[in-house]
């Protein structure tokens, strides 16, 4: 049986591993440590009875000194080196897709959930290393709330994972979401045991629904899916990035890896990009080039921007400049 032990893959013997037998087996102490199984913590007088399962994603944390400098992006409990999470879709061929994942730097691949081709065609997972990559479903194409909840179930089923990207389109022209029935869904996945991603609008009070729904990020649009338009409504992501405390992940509509840069600089967390990427005329060149305006974007938003003047402001000296001679 395998498992991912702190985003490794771990082959166990067989048998019914619990808890407990993983610690002893590796001998790791059993004090001042935390472990979490699919991003939720095992308490500890459950490890003799948790026993793991075919493709766990299993966490063992403790403390350590601080100082180490590293910008981790923290999401129900599970840390994320990169910030730029990427789709798998609209990509010409599989292989382009595996490249421009891998130059991507990407942790995390959403996938959608579709009826099987009963013709023989290999699932996406079939083409994903998926002991590097997480998998996040989406329900792409969901129109109600109890559609998406239904996909959301079919997708925990498909792949393994309890983690869900929700979609409830309200308008099939812009795809524009359906926020009331966004919040609806959020409450019933959770309740459910689900890990909420969902996809939203640039209003501030369906972000704050959303959070309040136990979503664990908020994902509002930069502008509609595959647009490639960028953020024309930069100062309603922004409200939603100051007043949300859960991650914001900007998704939808980035074109180029200056609008990574500037979500990134406004304080998003991270950004989604699929189009953008897959339809570039170097899918894989561009992945990387999302990759460092991500970084770029960050860095920036961490070091602080210089203050705006209205006027312009010398660079060098006032004083001591040469006078002219006669």
């Amino acid at each position: 049986m395998r498992i991912r032990l702190n985003r490794e893959s771990v082959e166990l013997d067989g048998g019914k591993p619990t808890v407990r037998r993983l610690l002893e087996e590796r001998r790791l102490p059993d004090k001042a440590i935390v472990v979490a199984v699919n991003g939720e913590v095992v308490r500890r007088e459950e490890w003799d009875s948790r026993v793991l399962s075919e493709g766990d994603e299993v966490e063992i944390v403790h403390a350590v000194a601080g100082g180490s400098g590293e910008d981790e992006l923290e999401i129900a409990g599970v840390r994320f080196s990169s910030r730029l999470f990427v789709g798998t879709g609209k990509y010409e061929d599989t292989q382009t897709m595996r490249e421009a994942l891998e130059r991507s730097g990407t942790e995390m691949v959403t996938v959608a959930v579709r009826y099987m081709d009963l013709s023989g065609e290999r699932s996406i997972l079939q083409e994903l290393d998926l002991s590097r990559y997480r998998l996040l479903p989406n329900t792409a194409g969901a129109t109600t709330a109890e559609q998406a909840v239904k996909m959301a179930r079919l997708a925990r089923e498909a792949t393994g994972t309890n983690w869900i990207k929700l979609e409830v389109i309200g308008d099939q022209k812009t795809l524009w979401p359906d926020t009331a029935a966004t919040v609806e869904a959020t409450e019933t996945l959770v309740k459910e045991g689900f890990v909420v991603l969902p996809y939203t609008s640039t209003d501030l009070v369906a972000a704050i629904r959303l959070e309040e729904a136990g979503a664990a990020t908020v994902m509002p649009l930069a502008s509609p899916i595959g647009s490639g338009q960028g953020m024309p409504d930069w100062a309603s992501i922004q409200r939603i990035v100051e007043r949300i405390s859960v991650p914001v992940v900007v998704d939808a509509g980035l074109g180029v890896p200056s609008d990574a840069a500037f979500a990134m600089e406004l304080g998003a967390d991270a950004v989604l990009v699929n189009t953008a990427i897959a339809r570039a005329q170097d899918p894989p060149r561009m992945a990387e080039a999302m990759k460092l305006g991500v970084r770029a974007g960050r860095l920036a938003y961490l070091a602080g921007r210089m203050p705006v003047s209205r006027y312009a402001v010398p660079s060098s000296p006032t004083r001591g400049v040469p006078a002219a001679t006669g």
